[in-house]
């Protein structure tokens, strides 16, 4: 249960198309995070799906059968919000049995889904605590319980921890990954924070203007990018785009090159430069380096410490077996 079909949806808001006719094959049981810039509509896909919004044209499938006109009760989802929604008054229990409670289901079974939620989501401890007495992660837990209980077909995540400080939203995107993991459950999740979408999916779509740029699995975005934008959104630092002298040398009207795949060297190099700000993380430093020619400084990405200072003298040499070449419409060289 949970494979979800969408064949040439698209969505308008008047004369204002958000989301161009688009195909896409959710499969039982799959990690699949939408991710892209602000307005490029990932969330409105979402609300699609859900059936928070209407279609303009086009079919949404849930588990081969026609779900365009269902209304969202019916389509058999659990929908998770960036705002946790939660009832002040209400304890953590009441919270999380509302929506059986409003099923009219037995009490009886209200209680197991309850308790075997509980358990998963380690809230045991704190079911009988109001959401004012819990932390920004256990409200967030609550919510999630609160969509885990209704055992739906599959679960939309809509920017869920953005309103988190970023130890929490470390150990959330854990906890989800993980809860993926034991529930076996389809999962559709919307950042805008590529490192979520390289850590959490099984399959990532990256839109941009209501478009499919590209479809598949972190590394396959990764390694293969189908075109600079996709190239320089995925990744933590991102791919350097390099345009100019330096791209037509590779017969490429732009080059990309991870900051990985670049070595630095105080003597000799293939491209001369200064260094700016460096960030030391311990485990590797980043440098910005400036280069002749280039309006944007390179990063570069080097194991452990480095013996450099801001306004020293480098040179870098690109690994050319790692060159990604683009063509003036973006697209990717073969």
């Amino acid at each position: 249960m949970g494979q979800i079909t969408i064949k040439q949806v698209s969505k308008s808001f008047g004369d204002v198309e958000v989301i161009p006719p688009l195909d896409l094959a959710i499969e039982e049981g799959e990690f699949v995070v939408f991710v892209g810039p602000s307005g490029c509509g990932k969330s409105t896909l979402l609300r699609l799906i859900a059936g928070l919004e209407d279609v303009s044209s086009g079919h949404i499938e849930i588990d081969g059968q026609p779900a365009t006109d269902l209304p969202p009760a019916k389509r058999g989802l659990a929908m998770v919000f960036q705002s946790y929604a939660l009832y002040p008054h209400m304890s953590v229990r009441k919270n999380i049995a509302f929506p059986l409670k409003m099923a009219g289901m037995d009490k009886t079974e209200q209680n197991r889904r309850i308790d075997e939620a509980a358990r998963v989501l380690n809230l045991a401890d704190y079911i009988d605590r109001r959401p004012g007495q819990l932390s920004g992660g256990q409200r967030q837990r609550v919510a999630i319980g609160r969509a885990i209980v209704r055992e739906p077909s599959a679960f939309l995540f809509d920017e869920p921890l953005s309103n988190l400080d970023a130890a929490l939203r470390v150990g959330m995107r854990l906890e989800i990954t993980e809860l993926h993991k034991r529930l076996k459950s389809t999962m559709i999740y919307v950042t805008h924070d590529q490192v979520e979408a390289m850590t959490m999916a099984d399959k990532i779509v990256v839109l941009r203007a209501g478009n499919i740029e590209q479809i598949g699995s972190p590394l396959e975005l990764y390694r293969n990018p189908r075109n600079a934008f996709v190239a320089g959104f995925i990744g933590s630092p991102k791919m350097n785009l390099i345009e100019g002298d330096k791209a037509t040398a590779f017969d490429a009207s732009t080059i990309g090159i991870r900051p990985e795949h670049i070595s630095v060297s105080t003597d000799s190099g293939d491209w001369e430069g200064t260094v700016g700000v460096s960030e030391h993380l311990g485990s590797d430093t980043f440098l910005r380096v400036s280069c002749e020619g280039l309006d944007e400084p390179v990063t570069v990405r080097v194991s452990g410490d480095i013996e450099l200072n801001y306004g020293d003298k480098v040179f870098l040499s690109p690994d050319s077996s790692n060159i990604h070449r683009f063509d003036t419409q973006g697209l990717r060289i073969a």
